[in-house]
């Protein structure tokens, strides 16, 4: 008789499970989550963007960020892309957000020429506002 009174109160504790904790913890992880993912701006390269003492910053969040590193690997929001495929990605990528703002991080040591191009390449695509990456020195 006490064998059955045993598994009778192990089948009712097991019932009452408490989640209470377990969604705590999976709510601060996600705060955290939220908090450290919306500060940097991903690229998706390795970059040294350059460095100016006058930089104003953009307050559009919808910006798309095309990005060049140095050896000439483009990325558009994050994802990299192959030089071929850029217009048809930032075109997409600007229907999707519905902005028209295009922010080039360019690596400091990245050709000149490669990042006119893109440029170019972004405008054709339907961008109409530019924006360059730059780390504010003060």
């Amino acid at each position: 008789m006490a064998l059955k009174l045993d598994e009778q109160n192990i089948e009712k504790s097991i019932e009452h499970v408490n989640l209470t904790p377990l969604i705590d913890i999976m709510l601060v992880l996600l705060i955290i989550f939220m908090v450290t993912s919306s500060i940097s701006l991903e690229s998706g390269l390795d970059i040294d963007i350059p460095k100016t003492t006058s930089a104003t910053s953009t307050k559009d969040n919808t910006a798309i960020i095309v990005s060049l590193n140095r050896d000439g690997e483009v990325s558009v929001q994050g994802g990299r892309v192959k030089f071929e495929n850029l217009m048809e990605t930032i075109r997409n990528a600007i229907s999707e957000t519905k902005s028209n703002l295009v922010i080039f991080e360019g690596d400091r040591h990245s050709h000149l020429g490669k990042a006119i191009e893109i440029m170019d390449i972004a405008k054709s695509a339907g961008a109409k506002r530019f924006a360059i990456a730059a780390e504010n020195v003060k």
